[in-house]
């Protein structure tokens, strides 16, 4: 019984080791990033992080959500290397915890809040303080981010409570997860309107830009990165080149806004 007990004891070391040594067989033989941004950066930062891979070797792994889920999900633990916000507020909540590095942070671009409509609508509005919404969307609903957590609602929550319609609009809103379930919400012609950032409606062809919200009816709508503690080192290069001149056309390509100094 010794012998049985000693060879099984061999065979699950042998496993063991052959499992270990499969998984690192499978790790990357070059750095990798891994970064989590806000959903409206999907476009932009994939072409970012291709140049910047080209020209360092390091290979960037990209994962989008709403800001507030990626936050939490590095609260909770999750690996992560940099994170890149729609807002300001979750990066603070970060930043309040200690989980990111502070003197990495840094504000990239900004963005414009949008009205949209599917791309066959024929809605035309004019936003202004008292704005016919409602007679816009008649008996139809509109769509954005939720109010609580996802910051382009937040930021639509504070255009419409400033315009004077908030009050009226917030039992017809589609709370969605992110901006671009927002904006699908609007392609497919499940919603009357919706409210997004220019850039997302910019890359759909199936929506269409009613009107801009003016600037002073929300909070000046920011970009912040970071590197997240205990980051790779070629984390904090990632994010300089982000807020680099090389990589400013390709944000003004997307319809980013450069942020005044």
């Amino acid at each position: 019984m010794k012998i049985v007990r000693h060879h099984a004891k061999f065979l699950a070391a042998w496993i063991v080791a052959l499992v270990v040594g499969a998984v690192h067989a499978d790790e990357p033989k070059h750095p990798e990033l891994l970064v989590l941004a806000a959903a409206s950066l999907t476009n932009v930062l994939g072409d970012l992080s291709a140049d910047w891979q080209r020209a360092s070797g390091v290979t960037v792994k990209l994962s989008f959500a709403a800001s507030s889920v990626m936050a939490r999900q590095i609260e909770a633990g999750g690996k992560a290397d940099v994170f890149v916000s729609a807002d300001q507020e979750w990066m603070d909540y970060l930043q309040s915890r200690g989980l990111i590095e502070k003197r990495t942070r840094r504000d990239l671009v900004g963005n414009r809040l949008v009205l949209i409509a599917p791309a066959d609508s024929k809605i035309e509005l004019k936003i202004a303080p008292g704005f016919p919404l409602m007679a816009a969307l008649g008996s139809g609903r509109l769509a954005t981010g939720d109010p609580d957590t996802v910051p382009v609602g937040r930021y639509a929550r504070s255009a419409l409570i400033s315009l004077g319609i908030w009050d009226a609009i917030q039992d017809r809103l589609v709370r969605a997860d992110n901006v671009r379930s927002a904006m699908m919400f609007v392609a497919r012609g499940e919603v009357s309107l919706g409210i997004t950032y220019a850039t997302d409606a910019w890359v759909d062809p199936k929506v269409r830009i009613v009107d801009t919200f003016p600037a002073n009816t929300h909070a000046p709508i920011t970009y912040p990165a970071a590197v997240v503690n205990g980051a790779r080192v070629e984390a904090l290069p990632f994010v300089e080149f982000l807020g680099s001149a090389p990589a400013r056309d390709i944000w003004k390509r997307y319809g980013f806004t450069q942020l005044k100094k």
